[in-house]
């Protein structure tokens, strides 16, 4: 049986990235292009009519670039996950995109097919991270986040936070450690919580820096 199709929204201020992103994605079987924006004004506006799946949203366009958009969308609690494609890989252009409520961030030259398995994943709810986007992330001061807060984690939590670094939905780790997935949910807020974390794309990231994963 066939999954649900992912439904795609395109943000970008180039419309021949837009065209070149809709001619491809458009041959995949469960993804669609629903539709398209050229600033993040519009994008929001767009995610807020049109409920896509997936937002692929660049970060830097004319009048409300991707990070404000990003901050809107959260603000509007838009159920949308948003897939950052950019030819930026500054670390001061990463760490607020992923800090504003992103779940991935991959650049313009990514593999096309690598592409549409970033989709899937996010809409999965996994975090997703070129590797190049990893080491810069990993590179910078640790700033509060020292490892000794990883004591107040029960053992429980510290395996969660362990297959949330994994990329693992809370479904996915419910299976994995055989509990409900409303169990998982309140270990996850626990130690978006104990950690003073905002989202498990921090998490996954502190857990990284932590050594609770490879």
């Amino acid at each position: 049986m066939a999954d649900k199709v992912v439904r795609v929204l395109l943000v970008d201020d180039h419309q021949v990235v837009r065209r070149g992103l809709r001619t491809f994605l458009e041959v995949q079987g469960d993804i669609e292009v629903v539709g398209e924006a050229g600033d993040g004004a519009e994008g929001v506006a767009r995610a807020e009519e049109l409920k896509p799946d997936v937002v692929l949203m660049d970060v830097k366009m004319p009048g409300t670039d991707g990070i404000e958009a990003l901050r809107k969308l959260r603000e509007l609690a838009n159920p949308a996950k948003v897939l950052i494609v950019t030819s930026f890989t500054e670390q001061r252009t990463v760490v607020p995109a992923l800090r504003a409520g992103a779940s991935g961030y991959v650049y313009k030259d990514i593999d096309p097919e690598a592409l549409a398995g970033a989709i899937r994943s996010v809409h999965a709810g996994h975090v997703l991270l070129q590797p190049e986007v990893a080491v810069a992330l990993l590179s910078q001061d640790e700033q509060s986040s020292g490892p000794g807060r990883s004591s107040t984690l029960t053992e429980r939590e510290t395996e969660v936070l362990g297959l949330i670094a994994d990329g693992r939905s809370n479904r996915e780790i419910a299976r994995a450690l055989v509990l409900s997935e409303k169990t998982v949910k309140t270990h996850v807020s626990n130690i978006l919580m104990k950690l003073d974390l905002a989202d498990r794309t921090q998490a996954a990231l502190w857990a990284v820096r932590h050594g609770l994963t490879d």
